[in-house]
């Protein structure tokens, strides 16, 4: 697959790196031979991507094209999302702390390379952020509360080149030179098979709605129609442009990580089960409830609760 780095002006490029080809972000927008490229992968390294932006308007017809940007909008747009910032900030709680303990200053700021970090102590938290929000350059802000002690991730951003300190370029050639070389840690090798299946599971969960027993056999019925097939975990999120499909066995909820792989998957074209339509309504019981009603479904008895009809509870439910 032909590999493109997009830059405002190459003249101004700050980095040293052999073998990669830097394209200036208004011929690769304007330019017809690159509208006519098939199977490439941009780097999108504009120094900005808000809205409107040069940067924004490359991932954007990057994926009209059928091209594979890195940041693609879904990661541009999770990025200015507080609710999901809050939420992978949840979800990688434990690392977060386990990473930034030692650490005795209020605030840290931890810059992400390519899923790298200068200190080695932090490699294991700058992947899985890279993960969740895959782009070339980050930077993550922490806080940590005075009385707890606890650490929090109050942003994450996508940066320029033009933003990386001049202490850190050596570092940064180096893993983009292995990035793109080929020497990626957690980049998997998509298969030969017509398509590639991903199904979400938490092998934690006590009450899944697929066991270990039935995961096989899904697996096993998927690959007889020549699907390759791949059990991911929450911590895959940033992989799912490697795949065609979704199949989510895990409980669903709107906040929750499993809302935002449906929504990132509908969003890069993969065909989704559960979609996130559907999680958005089916989660919903005063939803579910009036449109089996409606639709003259047999249901439980059932009643919308609020503090004006707390006394019809018992006489129409009954109790257990």
């Amino acid at each position: 697959m032909p590999i493109l780095v997009v830059v405002n002006d190459p003249k101004e490029w700050p980095l040293a790196i052999e073998g990669i080809e830097l394209v200036p972000a208004k011929t690769y927008l304007t330019d017809p031979a690159y509208a006519k490229l098939s199977r490439t992968k941009i780097f999108n390294l504009c120094r900005s991507y808000r809205y409107q932006a040069i940067g924004y308007y490359v991932s954007l017809l990057a994926e009209a094209r059928g091209h594979k940007p890195m940041p693609d909008i879904a990661t541009i747009q999770d990025i200015k999302s507080q609710t999901i910032i809050r939420l992978a900030s949840v979800d990688l709680d434990e690392l977060i702390q386990k990473s930034l303990g030692s650490i005795k200053s209020e605030e840290f700021v931890l810059s992400i390379y390519f899923g790298r970090n200068l200190a080695k102590r932090h490699d294991e938290l700058s992947q899985k952020l890279y993960k969740t929000f895959p782009a070339p350059f980050l930077r993550a802000n922490f806080t940590r509360h005075s009385k707890t002690e606890h650490w929090q991730m109050v942003n994450i951003n996508a940066i320029a080149a033009s933003e990386i300190p001049a202490e850190h370029h050596d570092f940064v050639v180096e893993v983009a030179r292995d990035y793109f070389l080929g020497k990626r840690r957690f980049v998997k090798r998509r298969s030969t098979q017509r398509y590639d299946l991903a199904i979400l599971h938490n092998p934690e969960e006590e009450e899944a709605p697929s066991n270990e027993r039935a995961l096989k056999r899904f697996i096993k019925a998927a690959e007889s129609l020549d699907l390759a097939t791949e059990l991911i975990t929450k911590e895959d999120y940033g992989r799912l442009a490697e795949f065609d499909a979704l199949f989510i066995r895990e409980t669903t909820s709107v906040n929750h990580h499993t809302y935002r792989f449906a929504r990132r998957a509908h969003t890069e074209g993969l065909v989704v089960v559960d979609d996130p339509e559907s999680i958005l309504k089916c989660t919903n019981k005063v939803f579910l409830a009036e449109l089996l009603e409606r639709k003259k479904v047999p249901i439980p008895r059932s009643l919308i609760v609020h503090r004006d009809n707390i006394s019809r509870i018992v006489p129409e439910l009954g109790l257990p």
